[in-house]
């Protein structure tokens, strides 16, 4: 099912929440990786807090987001 800002063809989806070590991580749209966390609970409670936190600020802020893009060498 295509979210509500997508059109055409709906694209693989992966989880976002992933485990790196001992530390639970997830990964926001715009590709930053935002953790560490001890469980992946408090991942997914980071996850809806920072959705909540983007949700009410300006749309350019997702483009300043994108800016941090970890970019693998």
């Amino acid at each position: 099912m295509n979210r509500s800002d997508e059109r055409g063809v709906v694209p693989a989806r992966r989880s976002r929440f992933y485990q790196a070590e001992e530390y639970w991580y997830y990964r926001t749209r715009e590709g930053i990786d935002i953790g560490p966390f001890d469980t992946r609970a408090d991942a997914a409670q980071g996850e809806g807090e920072f959705i909540e936190y983007v949700s009410h600020q300006n749309p350019a802020f997702t483009e300043i987001l994108a800016g941090y893009r970890h970019v693998a060498a």
